[in-house]
């Protein structure tokens, strides 16, 4: 965790916008179990940037204390604080010991009331289907009006559309330039019909990246990086390792669908063709994550360091922070 809180101080002071975490359970990959704990501390740290929890697993939870947490995080930080919902995997379903056919319709009630609790000026009830309060005043209220920006996972088509219908932002993670581009279309049809234009800002795209001086070195860090990982080190790849655990099965039932999204794309060519990690020299990373906002539209690149090397990760960051991300602000406003 100090690690983690190191590299989140440094990407405050680097000029990154946000800096993000999320909540997971009994998986190597992600330990954190309660981001709403970590980002506390954060707020003490991490003094410029947003900090964006993406996010809760709200059908696991009591939406009222999400709301509230959040609502505290967003004082701690003088309104920096980013609410992303999301549904869990199958495992954390198992963990909490919820109904996963239930997932989607807690998910989208939680959603709306925990928004509900963070918009209503007096004391409220809620009779839903899986959650009851006879009265709702959460205290302190949110810095940010009338509620902090909210991003929800929508690759699914259901999950896509329901965004769009309900003017949530759309968050897309652990899939592929194609897949995503689709969700953004279904995102963008739904919100149409419901009288509203999501702007770039509205859409966010998570991947994998690594900058170094050269083309040539970073393709060389990455072959470090795979020759650790061969010779047995704990020191993964983030996009390997999610891979691996879809393959398992962890990300849902639907196979053919985890096969599109990341099972097969080892190959660092077919994954920079897929969209799912930038990888080179800072005008060969641009130009990647130009052609991702150009297909996407999306205005918000959630960025997670490839693979973890030390010194080099750090270089990555520091060259992502001033060779690349002013030219996107620039091009874009971003």
């Amino acid at each position: 965790m100090s690690t983690s809180l190191a590299q989140f101080k440094l990407a405050d002071e680097l000029g990154y916008d946000w800096v993000a975490l999320t909540e997971h359970h009994f998986g190597p990959f992600s330990l954190t179990p309660n981001p709403t704990v970590f980002a506390g501390a954060m707020t003490q740290v991490v003094k410029r940037a947003k900090i964006a929890l993406l996010g809760s697993l709200v059908p696991m939870l009591n939406p009222v204390r999400v709301a509230e947490e959040v609502a505290m995080l967003d004082t701690m930080s003088n309104g920096r604080i980013v609410a992303g919902m999301l549904r869990g995997t199958p495992n954390e379903n198992v963990t909490y010991n919820t109904n996963p056919s239930e997932s989607r319709s807690r998910f989208e009630e939680a959603l709306l009331l925990i928004r509900e609790a963070w918009t209503q000026p007096i004391p409220f009830g809620w009779q839903g289907r899986f959650f009851e309060f006879r009265a709702i005043s959460i205290w302190p209220r949110p810095v940010q009006q009338p509620h902090p920006p909210i991003f929800m996972s929508g690759s699914s088509p259901e999950s896509a559309a329901f965004a769009g219908r309900n003017r949530v932002s759309l968050g897309l993670a652990v899939t592929t330039l194609p897949l995503a581009t689709e969700a953004v279309s279904r995102y963008r049809a739904a919100a149409s019909e419901a009288g509203w234009t999501p702007t770039p800002e509205h859409v966010l795209y998570r991947l994998g990246f690594h900058v170094a001086d050269s083309d040539e070195q970073a393709h060389a860090d990455f072959e470090a990086s795979h020759a650790r990982r061969q010779r047995g080190s704990p020191v993964l790849a983030n996009q390997a390792l999610e891979a691996t655990i879809a393959g398992t099965g962890y990300y849902g039932a639907d196979h053919a669908r985890q096969g599109d999204r990341v099972r097969g794309h080892f190959e660092l060519a077919d994954r920079l063709e897929l969209g799912q990690i930038m990888l080179g020299s800072p005008a060969t990373v641009l130009a990647q994550a130009q052609r991702i906002r150009r297909q996407l539209g999306a205005g918000i690149f959630d960025l997670i360091p490839a693979f973890e090397l030390g010194d080099r990760t750090l270089h990555s960051m520091a060259m992502f922070a001033s060779k690349v991300l002013p030219q996107l602000r620039d091009s874009d406003h971003v």
